[in-house]
């Protein structure tokens, strides 16, 4: 029996790249954080979290001391929860947080050229 989708997943060309280049471990941890994504209203703020003084939220993966990110947006409403669909925008492997600047940047040249289409 397959779940209800609560959210529906907006794929941009900057992650399907990204997740073309993962490995195999790595893409089952996504599809995981996806699946809970798609099917919970409530997703706990160890996968999904709020971006400080964006628009923008994270998805959060670890894989041992490798943290792994995909910045994302809640396309229909301010908030994740009661948002119906979801963009994922560009991902990255966190090394500090100085580098949340350039990729919430980056994040923000993708929501553009959305919008443009």
């Amino acid at each position: 029996m397959e779940e209800e989708s609560i959210r529906h997943i907006i794929y941009s060309d900057e992650f399907e790249e990204y997740y073309a280049s993962m490995n195999e471990h790595l893409k089952k941890k996504y599809d995981y954080a996806l699946q809970i994504v798609k099917s919970q209203y409530i997703v706990s703020s160890k996968i999904v979290k709020s971006l400080e003084n964006t628009d923008f939220y994270e998805l959060r993966i670890s894989i041992s001391s490798n943290e792994y990110r995909t910045i994302l947006l809640a396309v229909d409403h301010d908030n994740f929860i009661q948002s119906k669909n979801v963009l994922l925008l560009n991902s990255f492997l966190k090394k500090d947080t100085k580098q949340y600047k350039a990729e919430i940047k980056k994040a923000g040249n993708i929501v553009k050229r959305y919008l443009e289409d």
